[in-house]
């Protein structure tokens, strides 16, 4: 699935327009494209540079609900509300890469072929009047074996450049993939039903 982002706004400081708008604080075209699923489009985007790094210790679930709490909070006060999420890809404890380059695709599918592993989404939206709310989703995903061919044939194109987990599961890998429980959306990248509830909550959505 393919989209192109919404153009970034002007202003995101005290002085932006009115109604408070959404600003989605990730540059994924796939998060962007699932709002619209639900007839959410973002007023701007504004990805923020932060340090994604494990902390010592940290777990899959728990990192992927604390890059979405700090994106949120990177981007600084808005009169608009922000939407913050991340994707982290946990087989057991162990926390697999954003894969950059063939060797990290590689050796993530490796480990994930025919074995059951947890992809960890956490979703974080924030108020114009700093009201925070956060879920974090998991969603379990079987992986077939897959044959050698098969992995070189994967790695040929490039879909699981940038993917945590180094694969996108609602493009070519889904051939490969023997069972899901939880969020379909979660696993692409932003857990629709949950996102939902979270801005009804705090009042984006009325």
């Amino acid at each position: 699935m393919t989209c192109e982002p919404p153009p970034a706004c002007e202003s995101l400081g005290p002085g932006a327009s009115n109604p408070p708008g959404l600003v989605l604080a990730s540059a994924s075209p796939r998060r962007a494209a699932l709002l619209a699923q639900i007839g959410i489009e973002p007023r701007a985007v504004a990805a923020p540079d932060i340090d994604e790094t494990p902390l010592p210790g940290e777990r899959p679930r728990q990192l992927a609900a604390r890059l979405a709490l700090e994106k949120a909070a990177a981007l600084g006060a808005s009169p608009h509300y922000v939407l913050a999420a991340d994707t982290v890809v946990g087989l057991g404890r162990r926390i697999l890469p954003k894969a950059e380059s063939e060797a990290d695709a590689r050796a993530c599918l490796t480990l994930l072929s025919g074995r059951v592993h947890t992809v960890h989404t956490g979703v974080c939206v924030r108020a114009p009047d700093g009201r925070t709310a956060q879920r974090l989703v998991s969603t379990r995903v079987q992986v077939k074996r897959l044959a050698a061919r098969e992995v070189e044939q994967y790695l040929a194109g490039a879909e699981w450049r940038g993917k945590a987990g180094g694969y996108a599961i609602q493009g070519l890998f889904a051939a490969y993939i023997h069972g899901l429980s939880g969020s379909y959306s979660g696993v692409v990248g932003l857990p629709l039903a949950e996102t939902y509830d979270l801005l009804v909550g705090l009042g984006f959505v009325r």
